[in-house]
């Protein structure tokens, strides 16, 4: 009986959807990672400003992402916000804005983290060897603040991952989406397709996202020990 199950559900059609699916999620989550990571780099730089306004406003946009869920900014961009500019943008255009200003803001304070965590007289140090302010960063505080952002970055990465799975209330046709859809065709043949379908959902997440994880233990024993 339950061959019988995974052969209904799980036909080739099926399996190429579903990984069509997941190329949509990865292609949002790596270009959200990659505007989130060098934007928010120097989103980090800025947040260590010495001016209290510059403080100030980089604090409140970083805590707007903290505070207002992420589903709640999708449907601000791509209900509120295009409906006010009368302009239509696709779920996966409004998916990739929306966690790509959400990776800046929270890789920028990792950025800020490591940055100020590094001891005082490392900067005073390098001010006393003449260095400008890019040499300063350049080959003294951003290669040691490296090894302090990177497991936090690896993490961000893949918790912007697995919160791809919203953008399917916006009309992004990722995988979730698409595992709806096909159980949707196939409950009328089998009651435990949705077990099957988000079981292997699951697995297609696991894959993507653990060896993420392991990574961010293994650099963070490597060079924070």
């Amino acid at each position: 009986m339950q061959n019988s199950a995974i052969k209904i559900v799980f036909t080739e059609q099926n399996i190429m959807r579903l990984l069509g699916g997941l190329g949509v999620t990865a292609r949002i989550a790596f270009i959200s990672i990659l505007i989130g990571s060098v934007l928010g780099i120097v989103f980090g730089l800025i947040m260590t400003s010495k001016s209290k306004w510059i403080r100030f406003i980089s604090r409140l946009y970083l805590e707007t992402f903290r505070i207002i869920p992420i589903l709640v900014w999708l449907y601000i961009v791509y209900f509120g916000i295009t409906s006010a500019l009368n302009i239509h943008l696709d779920g996966e255009i409004v998916a990739i804005i929306v966690f790509s200003f959400w990776g800046i803001a929270e890789m920028g304070d990792i950025v800020r983290g490591s940055l100020e965590s590094l001891p005082k007289h490392q900067m005073e140090s390098g001010k006393a060897l003449g260095l400008s302010f890019i040499q300063l960063y350049r080959y003294v505080l951003i290669p040691q603040a490296v090894r302090r952002m990177v497991p936090g970055a690896i993490n961000l990465a893949t918790r912007m991952v697995k919160t791809t799975s919203l953008v399917t209330l916006i009309g992004a046709v990722e995988v979730v989406k698409v595992g709806q859809q096909i159980i949707d065709a196939s409950r009328f043949q089998i009651d435990t397709a949705s077990f099957w379908i988000y079981g292997f959902i699951f697995i297609l997440y696991f894959i993507i996202c653990y060896p993420l994880s392991l990574l961010s233990k293994k650099l963070e024993v490597q060079w924070l020990s």
